[in-house]
């Protein structure tokens, strides 16, 4: 037979069986667009992080004090900054201080024990453009305002205080003084400790909250080409006297990680969409053996006006692939308009790769074929007569 007569032939039962056929290549359809969905989903959240990484870069590099042999906490020297500029390579140096003894609140009406997590730092002017965070709302503190009782919130300490925007007759309470509300930061990916703080300038937390003028945390931003180089010579060079005591990490690491172990939980799923395919072609795998056994009688006559065993097995083989990718389609156009759902809700960039399409489709013919197999095989061998006698 032609190829077009195969398929014609092939569909016969489909077609006398729609509501039996959907519901077939429903279980197919589910298991392919789990799977499809989930490689899609993968991917968007790594384009993702490959866009948020180029547009802050990956050349940034934390110091902050480690433990000392002790096990007590350990601090950076007041002279870490200005050294850490002198390697070269560096291209630029910010820090905050944490103000360890300033509570903050909303108002003094709040209860002391309710400080939400809240952090207070001292910030140079300088680190909005070195850890690559932006405004929200307001301004950032400059050589002025970070000498007054001013303070840029991160995103998160805004919304636990439950404030959305800055201005001058918006305060709050560090420390038991009364701060203005000047800017709001949005998320900062690559320094999240920043989120959950109240920034304020280093003369203003000298002055009005007894900072010790300590860094706890310095960031530096450094030539690409030499980021190896300047990471071996940042611990020594922030504290001479005990390199040991001080932690360098690379923040792009951390977002890096995450998306290993999103990765990871995707293979999970993935296997999930695996057995729910399985689950789909052993499905079909039962239509067909049941199609078998209803259409003995036209088996039958089929063999009787000359079709071989052979034009018998592709009649039912070629039903059950025509089955399969049907399901196999559906499962990688919802899969598709899952990822892009999901992407467009996270703002992401939606991508999904085309071996998971082709490996999709692949996949359904390939159950369809091995769930055929059987039943084709079991109808070629009926003989005209034998089929031809049974009800």
């Amino acid at each position: 037979m032609r190829a077009a007569d195969v398929v014609r032939v092939g569909g016969v039962g489909l077609r006398t069986r729609p509501m039996r056929a959907f519901l077939s290549a429903l279980g197919i359809a589910i298991g392919i667009a789990a799977m499809v969905a989930v490689v899609g989903i993968s991917s968007s959240s790594g384009a993702e992080l490959d866009r948020t990484l180029s547009a802050l870069g990956t050349n940034l590099l934390t110091v902050g004090p480690g433990q000392t042999l002790l096990g007590e906490d350990a601090e950076l020297p007041l002279e870490a900054e200005s050294m850490i500029e002198r390697i070269g390579g560096v291209e630029g140096v910010s820090a905050i201080g944490r103000i360890s003894d300033a509570k903050v609140y909303r108002s003094e009406k709040i209860p002391e024990v309710r400080t939400n997590g809240i952090t207070a730092y001292a910030a140079r002017e300088s680190l909005l453009g070195t850890v690559g965070a932006r405004l929200r709302d307001g301004v950032w503190l400059n050589s002025a305002t970070g000498a007054f009782p001013a303070v840029v919130l991160g995103a998160q300490a805004a919304e636990r205080l439950g404030i959305g925007a800055a201005g001058p007759d918006v305060q709050i309470v560090a420390g038991g003084v009364r701060f203005t509300v000047i800017g709001i930061l949005e998320p900062v990916p690559l320094a999240a400790d920043l989120d959950s703080a109240v920034l304020t300038g280093w003369p203003a937390a000298t002055g009005w909250l007894d900072f010790d003028g300590h860094a706890t945390t310095v960031y530096t931003r450094s030539d690409e080409t030499r980021l190896a180089s300047v990471r071996e010579l940042l611990a020594a060079t922030a504290n001479p006297s005990a390199p040991n005591e001080v932690a360098v990490s690379r923040p792009s690491d951390a977002l890096a990680a995450k998306q290993a172990t999103g990765q990871a939980f995707a293979g999970l799923l993935l296997g999930v969409g695996a057995v729910a395919l399985l689950v789909g072609g052993v499905g079909v795998a039962n239509t067909m053996v049941i199609s078998v056994l209803e259409r003995w009688p036209e088996i039958g006559l089929r063999r009787a006006l000359g079709a071989t065993r052979g034009n018998v097995r592709i009649q039912f083989l070629a039903e059950s692939l025509l089955l399969s990718a049907l399901g196999g389609a559906g499962g990688v156009l919802l899969g598709a308009a899952v990822t892009a759902g999901y992407a467009t809700y996270k703002s992401w960039p939606w991508v999904v790769p085309p071996w998971a399409l082709a490996g999709g489709l692949a996949a359904t013919l390939a159950i369809g074929g091995v769930a055929g197999l059987y039943p084709a095989v079991r109808a070629a061998r009926l003989s005209p007569t034998e089929a031809l006698q049974m009800p």
